[in-house]
């Protein structure tokens, strides 16, 4: 075979291949809406106006019957008589609410009067009085210093002191004065509860009586919180004329 020839082949081949190809792109290529003839661009209308298309609008409507709601009403029972039935706000307030004299549910029968003749048995009982042995040491350094001028020819004189609490839960407490105080000195309580951190604060009355002695008397007041294992100390001088 002549070179030219096989030559010329080859190019015709090879011209086939891509007028194959192209053809079988061009099968999946969306269609343009715009196209081009005669050099003017040209637009496709879709015309819907030949009597094959409903424009009225849809205007189906379910069937009330068949198809609803499947929530339940807000409404009474048959039969329902507000007078004979319980509250429904009976029970809002909790079961607390009658420890405030706000008893509005139903009773029990037999139980209308219930805690009315109740009778306390136990219970959290305060020492009334300082346990044997408890020592009262003072400080270095007191919570507080307080001064006092008394007429040693007088009945003696008295001296309030509100201690706030200190502890996170109510404390029993027990007071007095350190074994080195003048025994001219006084206090009262000397044992009861203090109240709790934030509370209202706890009042002692410290009283002098020199009982006709001069002089420049002192002592330590001891506050002792044996549950807390702490304590609160109070310096208190008087000067007695």
């Amino acid at each position: 075979i002549h070179p030219s020839i096989h030559l010329s082949t080859m190019k015709l081949s090879i011209a086939a291949i891509a007028l194959s190809m192209s053809t079988s792109a061009l099968a999946f290529a969306p269609a343009p809406m715009f196209g081009v003839k005669n050099g003017v661009a040209a637009t496709k209308a879709l015309k819907m106006n030949n009597g094959n298309f409903d424009l009225s609008g849809n205007s189906w409507q379910p069937d009330s019957d068949k198809m609803g709601s499947t929530d339940t009403g807000d409404y009474y029972p048959e039969g329902y008589n507000p007078e004979s039935e319980i509250a429904f706000s009976s029970g809002m307030m909790g079961s607390q609410a009658m420890l405030d004299g706000g008893n509005d549910g139903p009773e029990l029968p037999g139980m209308e009067n219930l805690g009315a003749d109740a009778i306390m048995m136990g219970g959290i009982e305060e020492n009334s009085e300082i346990p044997a042995g408890m020592e009262f040491v003072p400080s270095s350094v007191p919570d507080g210093e307080f001064a006092m001028n008394v007429a040693s020819q007088g009945s003696g004189e008295t001296l309030v002191i509100e201690c706030p609490p200190v502890c996170m839960t109510f404390e029993d407490f027990y007071a007095a004065f350190s074994a080195d105080s003048h025994p001219s000195f006084s206090v009262s309580p000397q044992a009861g509860r203090m109240d709790r951190r934030g509370g209202e604060p706890t009042v002692f009355e410290v009283t002098c009586n020199p009982g006709g002695q001069g002089g420049d008397f002192s002592a330590n007041l001891v506050i002792n919180l044996p549950e807390d294992n702490s304590k609160i100390c109070y310096k208190i001088n008087a000067k007695c004329f």
